[in-house]
């Protein structure tokens, strides 16, 4: 198939992007990798009346950081963010997820603030930056804001940035010598769509995990943190927290799996990844 006729115009900075969504509201569209947009316009799921192309905008692609905040421009590209020595040294939660997304095409083109605003809740990127508990910049007319990841996912691809708004930089507390990190998800094959993953943060308090963030992706309408197996992991039980997981997840089927099996294969990837935060043999 293809795309529905629309409009095109090149943004040349984030005001005239903001301007633009402001003078067509629902019916723009902002493209960045296109990784996913452009699926979306052939099938005519998506048919915008103007594309508003954000890749002429300066100063988006860059990864810099700011004391101890790590600012990832929202058109940094998946590849960029693998080669990138300060994606590895503080955020390597971003990196241990990067080399899962896609194949290499996909990564060439695709972006670090494509993927969570567009928020598809099988992506591995919502559920890292919901893990690491970073904040998202959104500009809009009245300027910037900034949105915690906790507050961040509203709904089935639905997310705090307003009509008139787009996200510009994505803020994660950068690594530590206390804090660990994992990550691992189950697919049919590599670059699929995971059937279930977890993203996990952690810090290392002696023999014990404090402070663990355990998001699931692939298992819910959004990335899902699992609270209550949050609170039994910290005791040292990974079987009571497998057993927790009753109460914070409730997947439903869908087109590659049924809701139980996706709930059986949280289990199996809460131990797997129970196993990299305190460093024992999965």
């Amino acid at each position: 198939m293809k795309p529905a006729p629309f409009a095109y115009a090149k943004a040349r900075s984030v005001e005239d992007a903001v301007k633009l969504l402001s003078q067509h509201g629902d019916g723009a569209k902002l493209l960045a990798g296109g990784q996913s947009l452009m699926a979306t316009l052939n099938m005519r799921l998506s048919q915008p009346g103007i594309l508003i192309d954000l890749n002429g905008i300066p100063g988006l692609d860059g990864i810099v950081l700011n004391g101890g905040d790590l600012a990832i421009g929202a058109l940094v590209r998946h590849a960029a963010a693998a080669k990138s020595d300060a994606i590895a040294r503080h955020a390597p939660l971003i990196a241990m997820a990067l080399p899962h997304i896609g194949h290499p095409a996909i990564r060439n083109r695709g972006t670090i603030g494509g993927s969570i605003a567009f928020a598809d809740p099988a992506a591995e990127l919502p559920a890292c930056f919901l893990a690491l508990g970073g904040e998202a910049e959104i500009t809009g007319p009245n300027g910037a804001r900034r949105v915690r990841a906790d507050d961040f996912f509203k709904g089935l691809y639905e997310t705090a940035i307003g009509p008139d708004e787009m996200l510009t930089v994505i803020r994660l507390p950068a690594a530590t010598a206390d804090r660990r990190y994992g990550f691992a998800e189950l697919s049919r094959r590599h670059g699929d769509y995971a059937l279930a993953g977890l993203a996990a943060t952690a810090r290392r308090d002696g023999e014990s995990l404090q402070d663990i963030r355990l998001a699931y992706f692939g298992v819910g309408l959004t990335p899902v943190r699992a609270r209550t197996a949050e609170a039994a992991l910290a005791s040292g039980n990974i079987e009571d927290a497998v057993s927790a997981l009753a109460s914070d997840l409730d997947p439903p089927d869908d087109v590659q799996e049924t809701g139980a099996v996706k709930m059986h294969l949280a289990g199996v990837l809460l131990r797997r990844v129970a196993a990299q935060l305190t460093g024992a043999r999965a």
